[in-house]
């Protein structure tokens, strides 16, 4: 039985209403109103915030060269084994953890650094061929400044910031320049001046949306089909259940086959066909590839490169070798391989000097079927990506 101290209590309770009274109906539909144009106001800051960014990256030379360096910088060591090593604190930090989960996916191996654990042992998670990614709006954030004093300045550093300039941001201000790169992520009102409160609001939506392309422009330069790693590497939740189940792709299957590209033949009434039939004949071809001669090919890529270059009127045995690829010249991969296990051997082998002699720019993998006959080819930059040719 309760005491009487808390009877009176249980009794007071019982009389309080089970909901909280309503508002006068006038206030309320005001409140709404309110609210609902502060998030218009919002959104529309934001879609501005982004706009900038959008048109910044679409004319800004170097924006753009930034960009393009960063992902092949990060393309390349990831090839080599490296990892990106993401950081930022607060809510740049935030951002910063959705890149590395969104670089993961893609099966560019990255992980999350603080950079107050940085400076408490976490440093050395850092690999010997792995990039720095730092995320700051201030681009002047203590805690990252103090932790890049320890960072060795041999590891690339792509920093993402308000800063627009190389010599206005701090934290390149000890770095060469030729291997760290600026990606500027500005906004075009500060977030005190647009909503009243210098919460991080356009700032992080610019950081996000940048990190988001840094993230597929890697994928795009790293894989053929960017995906397919994507589906390997989520097949849970409804991305996973709605992603079609397949074998891996073997290379027999995204081989060009020999049989089907067009042969080049001479409209000049000369011996040899010339630069400019071989442009001709490929203008007509579906997949880019031409043949001038049964047992000779032009890549797509070569190609494209003599028709820049090259006199027309040059007779195509007289171009510099590896323009035109000779039967004997290809690399045989057997059509059975898929392209992950191609795509692995052929980075394996280029690690020795004698690899990257005969698995380099240029060169035809020649797919050879279980008749051990040629029947299809590839270029090795569609396999690996031009960035793992690049010289070491």
């Amino acid at each position: 039985m309760l005491s009487s101290p808390n009877a009176k209590l249980h009794e007071s309770l019982l009389r309080l209403p089970l909901t909280p009274p309503d508002f006068p109906d006038g206030l309320d539909r005001e409140n709404d109103e309110t609210l609902c144009a502060l998030a218009s106001h919002v959104i529309r800051t934001e879609r501005d915030a982004l706009t900038c960014l959008h048109d910044l990256y679409l004319s800004d030379q170097t924006a753009q060269s930034s960009f393009a360096q960063a992902v092949n910088a990060i393309a390349k060591r990831s090839l080599q084994g490296g990892r990106v090593i993401v950081s930022g604190v607060g809510k740049s930090g935030k951002i910063g953890q959705k890149a590395v989960a969104s670089l993961n996916s893609f099966g560019i191996r990255s992980a999350f650094l603080h950079p107050t654990e940085a400076l408490h042992g976490d440093l050395g998670m850092i690999g010997s061929n792995d990039t720095i990614v730092i995320l700051t709006y201030s681009g002047r954030t203590p805690e990252i400044l103090s932790m890049l004093e320890f960072v060795p300045s041999d590891r690339p550093l792509v920093a993402i910031t308000s800063c627009k300039e190389y010599s206005s941001c701090p934290l390149l201000a000890h770095r060469k320049p030729s291997n760290s790169f600026l990606l500027p992520a500005p906004v075009p009102c500060s977030e005190m001046e647009s909503f009243g409160v210098p919460a991080p609001t356009s700032s992080t939506t610019v950081a996000l949306t940048l990190t988001d392309a840094l993230a597929l422009a890697i994928a795009h330069r790293l894989h053929p089909s960017p995906l397919a790693v994507f589906h390997e590497y989520h097949p849970g939740g409804s991305i996973g259940a709605n992603a079609v189940r397949s074998s891996p792709r073997l290379m027999g299957e995204v081989a060009i086959k020999v049989s089907e590209i067009l042969i080049t033949t001479s409209r000049s009434g000369l011996e040899a066909p010339t630069v400019l039939d071989a442009l001709l004949t490929a203008a007509r071809s579906v997949s880019g590839w031409i043949r001038p001669s049964s047992d000779m090919v032009m890549a797509p890529r070569q190609i494209q490169r003599i028709g820049r270059t090259a006199d027309l009127s040059q007779p195509l045995h007289l171009l510099e070798a590896g323009a035109v690829m000779e039967k004997g010249d290809w690399i045989s991969v057997p059509a059975g391989n898929t392209v992950r296990e191609t795509r692995d051997w052929i980075v394996d082998m280029r690690l020795s000097e004698r690899g990257r002699t005969f698995l380099k720019k240029g060169t035809v993998l020649g797919i050879v079927d279980s008749e051990q006959c040629v029947s299809g080819v590839v270029e090795i930059e569609d396999i690996v990506g031009e960035s793992e040719l690049l010289d070491y």
